[in-house]
């Protein structure tokens, strides 16, 4: 699925759902067991596709029919969600993965086990349809992020009316508080007078430059990630830097977690390799704070711990991370010894942040104010 290729209309996902349940009943009726054709979801069957520089599903594929009980209830499990979501299509509901998983209880035989299980089965009928599962009806329990800064949208409200959102001047200091549908049917993106998109870690942080005003003085859009984005806050992100043309960089803990979301933000992540192209921002630059500030910056820090240690040293063989910057910076890490969170900059005052650290790491990539 690219970013490029067209939405789908609500007959065109309904459709999609309809060939998934076509297929086991034309095999039913020629005498057949009933089957489902999916990529194989495991990491052999996933690899780093270096031009496009993303994460993506392999050419290996797996069949799940019902020639065993664990097979036959999965495939029992998909018809009951299919006729799940056409009926939220058809009323103009939504429902979360947690209750769609509780509204299970009443499938018998297809009830679910666990969340993940059906967590996973979303996932697997957003491959086999190409459909997304915004286009589903389906959103996640958690938030997406909070903006800052004076870009202006349109979202449409439940009753269907659009309303006109300045997230500077309409919203209060929490900021506008990101949907879980930002496609164009959801959200438009109006006007913008910023510069660049910073996406920051953690809240602490985010309400330390928004106090500061920093959004207002460098004329930028700030993102608190909410520590690891969810994919409606990776797809506002990829949707300013490609509609809007704006730089995107991410201020984040130095530590080889952080380091992930970056990666998930920059490449994508192995979970969504069927989506990677539609979240990625490739053009994301990671700010810091690096290893090398916590020298430069005499940083608080803490030890890196066994668990640490490991991660780091699986990242330097992670393709996102091996160009030479992040090859050094790793390196570095593991050689003190030490990693450090955003808030250590605190050190020298509340306003050191933004008035010296950000200046300073944004001045070395070019962006200026």
């Amino acid at each position: 699925m690219s970013d490029a290729a067209p939405r789908r209309t609500k007959e065109q996902v309904v459709d999609a759902l309809h060939d998934v349940a076509a297929e086991m009943h034309n095999r039913m009726q020629r005498g057949d067991p009933p089957r489902m054709t999916l990529p194989v979801r495991s990491k052999s069957n996933i690899s780093f596709d270096n031009r496009l520089g993303v994460f993506k599903y392999g050419k290996n594929k797996t069949v799940r029919d019902a020639t065993s009980l664990g097979s036959a209830r999965q495939l029992l499990r998909t018809l009951h969600i299919t006729e799940f979501i056409e009926e939220m299509i058809d009323s103009g509901k939504s429902s979360t993965l947690r209750e769609m998983y509780y509204i299970s209880e009443g499938w018998g035989h297809g009830k679910f086990g666990s969340q993940n299980e059906s967590n996973n089965l979303a996932e697997d009928l957003e491959i086999v349809t190409k459909c997304l599962r915004e286009d589903f009806k389906l959103r996640p329990e958690e938030d997406g992020a909070r903006i800052i800064g004076n870009i202006t949208v349109e979202e449409r409200n439940r009753r269907g009316d659009w309303m006109r959102i300045n997230c500077r001047d309409d919203v209060g200091d929490s900021g506008y508080g990101v949907p879980y549908n930002v496609e164009k049917e959801k959200l438009k993106f109006v006007e913008e007078d910023i510069d660049f998109v910073m996406a920051i870690e953690t809240g602490g942080m985010f309400d330390r430059l928004v106090e500061n005003g920093f959004d207002e003085e460098s004329r930028c859009a700030l993102v608190h990630l909410k520590g690891q984005p969810a994919r409606s806050t990776r797809r506002i992100m990829k949707r300013m830097s490609d509609e809007w043309n704006k730089p995107v960089v991410v201020f984040a803990d130095c530590d080889p977690w952080s380091f992930r979301i970056f990666a998930s933000i920059a490449y994508g992540a192995i979970k969504t390799a069927h989506i990677s192209e539609y979240l990625a921002t490739k053009e994301a630059t990671y700010l810091g704070i690096t290893a090398d500030d916590i020298l430069a910056y005499d940083l608080p820090s803490d030890d890196l711990t066994k668990q640490d240690l490991n991660a780091l040293t699986a990242e330097l063989s992670d393709p996102r991370f091996s160009t030479g910057w992040w090859q050094e910076q790793i390196h570095l890490m593991q050689e003190i010894g030490k990693k450090a969170e955003q808030q250590s900059l605190a050190k020298y005052g509340l306003d050191f942040v933004t008035d010296t650290y950000l200046p300073e790491k944004l001045g070395a990539l070019g962006i200026t104010y």
